[in-house]
């Protein structure tokens, strides 16, 4: 079984709030200084793809699309013990379009498969959607440009007669769908694909593997091209909420005092609002 898993870096959700800012003319979240890290969902797909692999053989490649920074999310890849690592450069926005994402992430499918990087891929693992703007729509939309069927929200894959046996989580429980492959699936989280942490011997070897890069241009894509076509939605206007908050101090010199105030203060808010 060759697998193929599609990750995205992005801005650590757990940076504090204090050093989180906001890029007025892009309209999107400044990195600067802050941590970059793997979106989880995705890394929840590289977990599911390596548990399929120990358990029932195959070959990993993991693909990201993105800045010069993203290497570190597939050398991190590597050091959970992928086979290939792809990384596709990404200029200007660091937030493109789920349809410019897929076009891109579509061609970088074919050409792996044209040059033995990933062969025939059987499967193409996508997280549900991303930590920071949530969008959800890469794995179908990547699927769409593949000619691929697609199934979301899948938590678990197994082998079966004609391809796979996946479960998918729903409003209304959890279902089980076979599928032909090959298929692209987006992979969301449960309590089985948590993403193991590498071992240090592991780590130190990632930096030793190859990681092949490609530009645009090696995927007979043009830049200017991708960026037109990412019209797929538009930000008007991006903030950080202003939350204003008022102390009054209730006074008094006995407990009593102090509540028959704060009864009072109550009363006089409800009437105003009231």
């Amino acid at each position: 079984m060759k697998i193929l898993v599609c990750l995205k870096q992005i801005l650590d959700p757990d940076l504090p709030a204090r050093d989180f800012q906001i890029d007025s003319e892009k309209m999107e979240a400044k990195r600067g200084t802050a941590n970059l890290v793997t979106n989880i969902f995705c890394e929840n797909a590289l977990e599911t793809a390596l548990q399929y692999r120990e358990n029932h053989g195959g070959e990993i490649t993991a693909l990201c699309y993105g800045g010069d920074q993203a290497e570190d999310s597939l050398r991190k890849a590597l050091a959970m013990t992928v086979d290939h690592a792809i990384l596709v450069a990404r200029e200007g926005s660091d937030n493109p379009d789920p349809s410019a994402v897929a076009r891109v992430l579509a061609a970088a499918v074919r050409k792996a498969q044209d040059v033995g990087e990933a062969g025939e891929v059987d499967v193409i693992l996508v997280g549900r959607e991303s930590g920071d703007w949530g969008v959800g729509q890469t794995g179908g939309l990547l699927a769409e440009e593949l000619g691929l069927p697609s199934l979301s929200l899948v938590d678990d894959i197994q082998p079966s007669a004609d391809g796979l046996r996946v479960r998918r989580q729903t409003d209304v429980g959890v279902e089980i769908a076979e599928t032909r492959t090959p298929v692209v699936l987006t992979i969301t989280n449960n309590e089985f694909n948590v993403p193991r942490i590498p071992k240090t011997r592991d780590v130190m070897m990632s930096y030793r593997k190859p990681l092949s890069q490609w530009s645009l241009a090696d995927l007979g894509l043009d830049d200017d091209e991708i960026k037109a076509g990412t019209s797929f939605y538009e930000v008007r206007e991006l903030y950080v909420p202003a939350k204003e908050v008022n102390c009054e101090f209730i006074e008094g010199d006995t407990i009593a005092e102090k509540i028959d105030a704060l009864a009072t203060k109550i009363n006089d808010v409800a009437a105003s609002v009231g």
